[in-house]
């Protein structure tokens, strides 16, 4: 209907149209988000938020990359498993036990010295990094450490050439110690080192006979 009729005195009928107001508002609301649209692309996009900040590795943390600072020069190699650096302090491979050399009166070890040459020939007089885990100093006062040589990890191939069993007593990492443990059974399978010496039977090792390993805590 278009409008509604109302009588009037004479009997016509008055038609009243009904009110604009609602279609008025639709109207200016349309015109101030046409405005608010027009402004925004004037403006352009708004700043990108800032990134989050990325934190920085703890030197020496297990599994963090590892510092320039944690590079170090080789001054002399002691024996197959301990180090002497530049700055004067002791490194003691973690996991690695080689036979000793003469020392204190005591004799060499059967593959002392083959130890310890293999090692000087790596390392010594040369720039190597040190990784380290939980503990970093065993009870004589040496810095415990993974050594790396151009990307190589000392300690597991000395392992691997059977110059030591994998120690895994001590508290170090559990995915280490299964390296260490991997390479020794590859060294044992080739008969390489330890593993190539007579058991004391007589018979063909399948272990080096046991001596005291040296503190790692």
């Amino acid at each position: 209907m278009s409008g509604i009729g109302f009588p009037r005195s004479g009997g016509s009928v008055v038609r009243r149209s009904r009110p604009r107001s609602s279609a008025l508002t639709i109207i200016a609301v349309l015109v101030i988000l046409g405005l608010n649209y027009l402004n925004q692309q004037r403006q352009g996009p708004g700043p990108a938020p800032a990134p989050a900040p990325v934190p920085a590795p703890v030197p020496g943390q297990v599994g963090a990359p590892q510092p320039a600072e944690n590079s170090f020069h080789v001054k002399r190699v002691v024996d197959g498993d301990t180090l002497l650096l530049d700055n004067g302090i002791r490194v003691r491979l973690l996991g690695v036990n080689t036979p000793e050399i003469p020392h204190d009166d005591m004799p060499a070890e059967p593959l002392g010295y083959e130890a310890a040459d293999f090692t000087r020939r790596l390392v010594e007089g040369k720039d190597v990094t040190l990784e380290y885990d939980r503990e970093r100093v065993d009870d004589y006062g040496r810095t415990l450490a993974y050594v790396y040589i151009d990307g190589r990890m000392l300690n597991e191939t000395l392992i691997e050439e059977g110059f030591s069993q994998a120690v895994t007593r001590h508290p170090y990492r559990s995915d280490r110690k299964k390296l260490f443990e991997a390479a020794e059974v590859r060294a044992r399978s080739k008969r390489i080192g330890l593993w190539s010496l007579p058991a004391k039977d007589g018979g063909s090792n399948s272990r080096p006979d046991s001596k005291p390993v040296r503190s790692q805590r």
